[in-house]
């Protein structure tokens, strides 16, 4: 089987937005809904709730398998880096590809993300229609450009 790019499969990206400004949870999803790209935008607004969906664990064991995950590092109680760390070592997550969007352009934060193995690293402007058009570039990168395996590959592949 070959795999092809999301845009071309008979489904709608999946997003993960952990995100935990109301702010930019709307202004990513107008972004996101004026976009080329059939998509479906689930927030978690802490780090917690991000891992019970991903691990589909009680109410949200009907959450679809993002596609790709927009992580914030500033998030109450749990930070965005340890959400991450527990992401990339849990061997039925770490394939999902995890791009930080953040406001801090402190070098130990992105050293740190990159070494917990982050796929990319973003930092959002503070100019609020700046940040639609990152989104948009976001969108179109990970889904017109780089290839992403179906959740049902990776268990086969595994």
């Amino acid at each position: 089987m070959t795999i092809d790019l999301i845009q071309n499969k008979a489904r709608p990206a999946q997003i993960l937005l952990v995100e935990d400004n109301p702010g930019d949870v709307i202004l990513t999803q107008r972004a996101l809904r004026d976009s080329k790209i059939s998509n479906n935008i689930t927030v978690a607004k802490t780090g917690e709730m991000a891992l019970a969906m991903l691990r589909r664990e009680g109410e949200y064991a009907d959450t679809p398998k993002p596609d790709l995950i927009w992580l914030d590092l500033n998030l109450p109680q749990m930070s965005g880096q340890d959400v991450l760390k527990i992401i990339k070592t849990d061997p039925l997550l770490k394939h999902i590809p995890v791009v930080i969007l953040s406001s801090s352009q402190a070098t130990q934060d992105v050293v740190k993300s990159y070494s917990l193995h982050a796929n990319g690293y973003v930092v959002k402007p503070a100019n609020l229609e700046s940040l639609g058009d990152v989104i948009r570039k976001l969108e179109s990168f990970w889904f017109t450009l780089v290839v992403l395996p179906d959740a049902s590959d990776v268990v086969q592949a595994g």
